[in-house]
């Protein structure tokens, strides 16, 4: 496992706060962490068995037709992924709704398949799309965990700040309230990154 793709993806070249792909989610999935937490396994899961199969069969896919190949392949993997949400976790698929099946559209899947896989070996394509994921997830699960402490006074579904002296910010139920929580990590990152020398 290369340590410098780690911390290119998840650091340096986070897909969120770096190059800004993928924030749709920050609105729709990041009220509560359970269902970040899973949606966000299920878009690392999805891009790193995708970027797999891309470096696997690239040789045999014609460069004309390799975007709408690489789009069959996500949707294998998102509808996969769906199936087992739907029978293991029927109240979290519920709660997500459609939102699962949005993983093919997500810009970060494919950005890495045309990034990386389709012209690297097989354990590089899986480990680079596995950490895009991990930076993926760790942004979007830092927005959840602020709103649904500040909108809900719960992490998990469980209590933290007691109900009879708890006021909820009816603004963190909101989605505004994640671009404007993604604002400000982005606000926080970029001087940090600045002066360890990465262009930003």
């Amino acid at each position: 496992m290369n340590k410098g793709i780690f911390i290119e993806n998840v650091w340096r070249s986070n897909p969120i706060f770096m190059q800004v792909l993928g924030i749709c989610s920050a609105l729709a999935v990041t009220n509560l962490l359970t269902n970040t937490f899973t949606m966000t396994i299920g878009v690392t899961v999805t891009t790193g068995l995708s970027s797999l199969t891309v470096s696997i069969f690239k040789s045999l896919i014609p460069r004309r037709v390799r975007m709408i190949i690489q789009v069959l392949i996500i949707s294998f993997y998102v509808i996969i992924v769906d199936l087992l949400l739907q029978t293991f976790f029927p109240d979290i698929s519920k709660s997500l709704g459609p939102y699962v099946g949005l993983i093919i559209t997500n810009c970060i899947i494919m950005g890495r398949a045309e990034a990386c896989a389709i012209s690297s070996p097989p354990g590089t394509a899986l480990w680079d799309g596995l950490t895009a994921g991990f930076g993926y997830m760790a942004v979007l699960m830092c927005i959840a965990f602020f709103r649904e402490l500040l909108g809900f006074g719960t992490l998990f579904g469980i209590r933290i700040i007691p109900a009879e002296i708890f006021l909820p910010w009816t603004i963190m139920v909101t989605p505004p309230s994640a671009f404007f929580l993604l604002g400000i990590i982005i606000w926080i990152v970029k001087p940090i990154l600045k002066k360890q020398g990465v262009e930003v």
